[in-house]
């Protein structure tokens, strides 16, 4: 087979050049926001599993905790604003809070009311959750965490599936995050 072989110009390679980067350029406009979630969550729960080994207080520690400022619906760890954190969401009285148990000593830091926003639309979820519950989050957390071993519990979230409430338990085993779906009823 005889290939003819053509020298490109210096004016050729950048107008190849261009093309080539104006389609990956497209391309990346329509996978953008999924390119940056798919790179998002790994960077923060990279930053997550490695502050976690700071922590001397378990979730289910905070959910006691929490417990003086209402029943708590939800919790999780964070890293917020490169600070490791502990937040528990509760419902009183038909009200909701944010509460922040120190995730060193177990003592309340800050309570603050959730009225708006999406934080609000969850507490809500939440609260429809576990108002069909007949297991609190603490144990469901607990029994979640039996099953994996040597684990930590980073977040228990309630939410209904159908009209049964179970808990979304998000668990750390060395570096390797894993959800188990815990049954609440």
């Amino acid at each position: 087979m005889n290939v003819r072989r053509y020298p490109m110009t210096r004016r050729k390679i950048l107008l190849a050049s261009a093309r080539g980067f104006v389609i990956v350029a497209l391309a990346g406009s329509f996978a953008g926001p999924r390119l940056a979630l798919a790179i998002g969550p790994d960077e923060q729960q990279a930053e997550l599993a490695n502050a976690m080994g700071n922590a001397k207080v378990s979730l289910q520690q905070g959910f006691t905790a929490s417990e003086r400022e209402g029943q708590p619906i939800s919790g999780k760890f964070e890293v917020e604003n490169g600070k490791l954190q502990l937040s528990v969401y509760t419902a009183k009285e038909g009200k909701f809070f944010e509460v922040i148990v120190d995730h060193m000593t177990g003592n309340i830091a800050k309570v603050e009311p959730i009225t708006e926003g999406e934080d609000l639309t969850h507490a809500k979820a939440q609260k429809a959750a576990m108002d069909r519950a007949k297991v609190k989050l603490a144990d469901a957390a607990e029994k979640a965490k039996g099953i994996v071993g040597e684990a930590l519990v980073v977040s228990a979230i309630p939410e209904l599936k159908g009209d049964s409430p179970v808990a979304a338990v998000v668990l750390l085993a060395g570096k390797r995050f894993s959800t188990v779906s815990e049954p609440l009823s």
